[in-house]
């Protein structure tokens, strides 16, 4: 493969050095260059188009996308990111949030979290088991849930239908 300005793969020609000559060439005399050297070796071919990448981890095309080993999340249409990536936290050891895809169930504005007794606000259920998205803290893991900033929040509780995907990968 050849790079501009690298010689990597490149061909080159060595033109032997003219002899000295004892005639002096008068200035107004062009002196004749030297005519390169045809190369019997034909170009390498051009290297194949970069492989088509995912502009996430996960397979869906649309949907909320959750990759848990970077803290991330987005929402996809159409394999383009409309939002994210967000930061996340989510499940803590014990109350790992689970893998897999999941659709939308419900949706509720102001929660509150009973066995936990804290706010749940913007909440976009997931799971049969109470995994949602909601605002939260974003520097302490979950009991499960998907935490997302405020604006994130909002905009997932907003832009995610019901039973839309929501696909979780580690």
């Amino acid at each position: 493969m050849s790079v501009a300005g690298c010689a990597q793969g490149a061909v080159h020609a060595e033109t032997p050095a003219a002899p000295p000559s004892s005639v002096s060439a008068s200035p107004s005399s062009p002196s004749p260059s030297p005519s390169p050297v045809p190369s019997s070796e034909t170009p390498p071919p051009p290297p194949p188009p970069p492989p088509v990448v995912k502009p996430t981890p996960c397979t869906i095309s649309d949907g909320a996308c959750i990759q848990l080993s970077t803290n991330k999340s987005w929402i996809v249409r159409g394999d383009k990111i409309v939002h994210g990536p967000n930061p996340i936290t989510h499940g803590r050891k014990g109350f790992e949030t689970p893998l897999g895809n999941f659709p939308v169930l419900r949706k509720v504005k102001d929660e509150w979290s009973r066995p936990y007794n804290a706010p749940m606000p913007w909440s976009t259920y997931f799971t049969e088991s109470g995994i949602a998205f909601h605002e939260g803290e974003l520097d302490v893991p979950s009991h499960g849930c998907i935490h997302l900033d405020p604006a994130a929040a909002q905009f997932y509780f907003t832009n995610l239908a019901i039973g839309e995907t929501v696909q979780v990968v580690s």
